[in-house]
């Protein structure tokens, strides 16, 4: 049996979770592939809430197989609350019931040349050669109430219109916060767009990523005289796997990049001041014995 050490610990990947059965299948797609590509580290991941399995089943079963160190790979990409808040306090509470158990925590995933590439990829999939100089893409992000967050997508759009030689690049939201995606599409045809791919900025399937294509392409059949297409998500593959491994690589070597100047925990945003050193509280998992409520919100 390998065991992870202070030097190699063991690779716990976090997600937040899913009321679709087949995000929930491709994590756990995603978690296997990685422990292949891993070489042999223990490799173990769970949600914080709405779906099994919990973290908790997942700490529990490494730390029956003798872990006790942990790298901690929050499977999100951007730093919102659920990176920022919820599951660092679902470690917390997982210390607390495992004594002695110590983890040092990985950043988001984006943005990242691997995602970009990614995108690039699920647009080429749906755009006939040589018509990038003619599309519109909007790339659509799940939304927070977390400005930081928000900006974040902002950035990846910018980083994935350039060099790229597609018409314009716009960004919308499908929950949380604007411009919402109908919203969006109309700003694109006003502005002159007549092939638009909308790109939903999601790793797996989910709730919130079928609504992004349900809301394009009832714009469509609004417009019939756009050409409105939606291309796939990031989805499980090894070029992902190997981000997830890059992240835990940054975190056990103590490398961690992350920017804090906009952290609406740490700097007093306009309209948000009161969140500044706000507490953290994990999310309650309906498989988790301390569970006490559901939490509302479709994922």
């Amino acid at each position: 049996m390998t065991t992870g050490t202070p030097s190699r610990p063991a690779l716990l990947v976090v997600g937040h979770g899913t009321r679709s059965a087949a995000g929930v299948a491709e994590f756990i797609a995603l978690v296997d592939r990685v422990r292949f590509r891993a070489g042999g580290l223990p490799v173990g991941g769970g949600f914080i809430e709405l779906s099994r399995p919990p973290l908790t089943d997942a700490v529990s079963q490494l730390v029956a197989a003798g872990e006790r160190h942990f790298g901690v790979v929050p499977l999100v990409l951007v730093a919102a609350g659920h990176a920022k808040g919820d599951i660092p306090a679902a470690l917390a509470r997982e210390q607390q019931r495992h004594p002695g158990i110590c983890y040092c925590y990985g950043r988001p995933l984006g943005p990242h040349p691997t995602l970009l590439a990614l995108l690039a990829e699920r647009l080429d999939a749906v755009l006939p050669p040589g018509a990038a100089a003619d599309t519109t893409v909007l790339l659509v992000g799940r939304g927070s109430t977390d400005p930081d967050a928000n900006a974040e997508i902002a950035k990846v759009a910018r980083l994935f219109w350039e060099g790229r030689g597609l018409g314009a690049v716009e960004y919308a939201f499908v929950s949380l916060a604007e411009p919402g995606v109908p919203a969006a599409l109309e700003r694109c045809r006003r502005l002159g767009a007549r092939r638009i791919v909308v790109l939903p900025y999601f790793l797996l399937p989910g709730v919130l990523p079928d609504r992004v294509v349900e809301q394009a392409g009832a714009y469509g059949a609004q417009h019939p005289e756009l050409d409105v297409r939606c291309g796939g998500l990031i989805g499980d593959s090894d070029a992902l796997a190997d981000l997830v491994l890059e992240r835990y690589l940054e975190a056990v070597h103590g490398d961690i990049r992350m920017s804090c100047d906009t952290c609406l925990y740490r700097v007093p945003l306009p309209g948000f001041e009161s969140r500044v050193g706000a507490p953290q509280h994990p999310h309650h998992h309906p498989d988790d014995p301390g569970h006490t409520h559901t939490h509302a919100g479709p994922q």
